[in-house]
């Protein structure tokens, strides 16, 4: 397994196209998440994005899990697109989260705002009302518009104690650059491919749909060492799912960081 304090895995897990590129082709959906656990060391919890699962599911999760498990729980979409309802979307979620939380698996929650979401007055102040709300729990921040990466972000993120999420994504105007951003005691990093093509027009399965080749992998090595000398816990995970493109290429960076 990976080196302690770095926590490697991919955004879902229960995907039917990563058969035979990751699980054996006859797994049964209810095996694939003990499967997957044999491999990788944490989870992107991406259900909870489109709806909040039922407690059931988070019980399940927690029974299967083995120890030193890390779970981060993705906050649903009502509150980092449409911000309509924050106490009444999060309360659910964190009743309903509360077996992870028992356990010891839950690691915290991940905020992933659209490209329309800019570094204007009121996002700030949403962002802190967002800190508040979840002051007791670890909270990481995934923005894609580049109006955020400015040092006086990076300096407003440690003050309301908030994660920081380093991405690799297209390169492409308005978008993030490569970053080694930690604005608390864990680093975090997010590979959602260089699907340029499909990034604006295509829909997610598109946009996603790409595999990492092992020299741009490594281009990441030295900002992954860097983040991890000053992190508690580095999480590196994998949204290129779409083809079974996260299962490998996390598996690949998880080989090249042993090395």
């Amino acid at each position: 397994m990976t080196k302690a304090g770095l926590r490697i895995g991919t955004s879902g897990f229960s995907y039917k196209d990563w058969r035979k590129t990751f699980y054996p082709p006859s797994i049964k959906p209810e095996d694939m998440f003990s499967f997957y656990c044999r491999h990788f060391n944490s989870l992107e919890l991406n259900v909870s994005y489109y709806k909040i699962p039922e407690r059931k599911i988070f019980e399940r999760l927690a029974k299967l899990a083995p120890s030193n498990f890390d779970i981060i729980v993705k906050l649903n979409r009502q509150v980092t697109h449409t911000r309509s309802s924050l106490q009444g979307i999060i309360e659910p979620l964190l009743e309903n989260s509360k077996p992870l939380m028992a356990n010891g698996h839950f690691a915290g929650f991940l905020a992933q705002f659209p490209f329309s979401f800019r570094n204007t007055q009121i996002n700030r102040a949403y962002l802190y009302q967002l800190a508040e709300r979840l002051r007791a729990f670890s909270v990481f921040v995934e923005f894609r518009h580049d109006s955020w990466a400015k040092p006086a972000v990076n300096s407003f993120l440690q003050s309301i104690n908030l994660g920081y999420i380093n991405v690799d994504e297209p390169q492409l105007k308005g978008l993030l650059p490569k970053q080694d951003w930690l604005t608390t005691s864990n680093g975090y990093v997010r590979f959602h491919g260089r699907n340029k093509n499909a990034w604006w027009d295509g829909n997610a399965m598109e946009r996603y749909r790409y595999q990492y080749q092992l020299d741009e992998l490594k281009e990441w090595l030295n900002i992954i060492n860097t983040i991890r000398g000053r992190a508690k816990k580095t999480y590196l995970f994998f949204n290129n799912h779409p083809g079974g493109g996260a299962p490998l290429n996390a598996r690949q960076m998880k080989e090249l960081l042993q090395k």
